[in-house]
């Protein structure tokens, strides 16, 4: 039986490749398929975003071979940076109620 860690692999190996696969080449995001992916699956980082331009910015800071797409190892950049951001949140979260 998977454990909860393998699952929250899975999630990311399915979600990306449901949206890969709306356009073109299914091995990679285009700049409307990441933003249809953040829209719906990020979409509370995306309302604190204050830039309405974030996804484009995200989309050029992401794509690291510069070939106007996203591919899953930097997707995952994304979900790390992203993932690691919401841990020091809740550090803090943790220290101010005092449980740290």
């Amino acid at each position: 039986m998977p454990s909860e860690l393998e699952h929250a692999m899975e999630s990311l190996i399915t979600v990306f490749h449901r949206y890969a696969s709306m356009e073109g080449n299914s091995n990679s995001l285009s700049r409307r398929e990441l933003k249809d992916l953040m829209e719906n699956e990020l979409s509370g980082f995306l309302k604190a975003q204050k830039d309405t331009v974030a996804v484009d910015r995200i989309m050029t800071d992401l794509d690291a071979n510069g070939d106007g797409e996203v591919n899953f190892e930097e997707f995952v950049s994304l979900v790390v940076g992203l993932t690691v951001a919401c841990e020091q949140y809740y550090q803090l979260h943790l220290k101010q109620q005092g449980k740290i």
